[in-house]
């Protein structure tokens, strides 16, 4: 576990809950969501719960009660069942039942997010047919190509990194030394320059342990600020870091992040104070 100097806390109300997580384990491992072998789900979950506490990450009630519910689960599947119980319901049942029915609603909600995205390539002003064909191929190639991550495949990139860096003792961060609030600054200086950065193009500079994690906090707590989005091709490609804001927005400016973060470092505030 990492331990702080001083209390730093990242809270991400825009990430997505545990069902989101146990219905990423389904497909990352191409498991049947009818039959979930739930001991390997079970080490899965255990693993990312334990990372998102290791980066000090605010890890909501809500993971801990499935955490406990997967844990029942899986006692009752290793209890021996008498002949006249075979047919006793499966306990996995209404957790297949729980995640079916929220991938149903995820697909409608991401229906209508996409719906409003087509409604912004809608162009009342006539333009030249020929400008128009290839603005909208541009349009469509780039929707085509990317779409955009979550929070668990951020952590799977960020634990790639982590196991191909040096060993070193990391158990302890020293604020004095590096602070996610420089982080963030950094992060944005480099998207200042070009609108898009590649992921692990972020960290080329980083030379500790340490300083990989904080950066990694800090790309998160843009990402939560809505200053940045993080998008990969389709079957889990290289991810893409690109600024969501004009240059000219107020969020690019360093000065005006660092303050919110510290604020919100100094009151333990877990709401976006960020209303654009």
């Amino acid at each position: 576990m990492l331990e702080h100097t001083e209390s730093y806390r990242v809270q991400l109300p825009i990430f997505e809950g545990p069902l989101d997580l146990l219905l990423y384990l389904i497909r990352k491992n191409e498991l049947d969501i009818y039959d979930i072998p739930i001991n390997l789900i079970v080490e899965h979950y255990q693993r990312y719960l334990e990372l998102m506490r290791t980066l000090s990450l605010e890890v909501a009630g809500e993971f801990l009660v499935m955490a406990a519910t997967l844990s029942l689960i899986k006692s009752k599947m290793l209890l021996p069942r008498q002949e006249e119980e075979s047919e006793e319901e499966d306990p996995r049942k209404e957790l297949v039942a729980r995640l079916l029915e929220y991938q149903k609603y995820k697909d409608a909600a991401n229906l209508l997010v996409s719906r409003e995205q087509m409604g912004k390539d809608i162009f009342v002003r006539e333009f030249a047919e020929d400008d128009l064909k290839e603005l909208a191929g541009e349009v469509q190639a780039d929707q085509l190509e990317f779409e955009e991550v979550d929070l668990f495949q951020l952590l799977d990139a960020f634990q790639d990194l982590l196991k191909r860096s040096a060993p070193e003792d990391f158990r302890r961060i020293v604020v004095e030394q590096v602070r996610v609030v420089d982080r963030i600054a950094y992060i944005l200086e480099t998207l200042r320059e070009r609108e898009t950065v590649g992921f692990e193009e972020l960290f080329q500079a980083v030379k500790t342990r340490m300083d990989l994690v904080v950066t990694f906090l800090a790309l998160l707590e843009l990402i939560r600020l809505q200053v940045i989005k993080a998008f990969q091709p389709a079957n889990f490609g290289p991810i893409q870091l690109r600024r969501a804001v004009g240059l000219e927005d107020e969020r690019m400016k360093a000065e005006y992040l660092t303050s919110l973060v510290d604020k919100e470092a100094k009151f333990g505030k877990g709401e976006n104070p960020v209303n654009h």
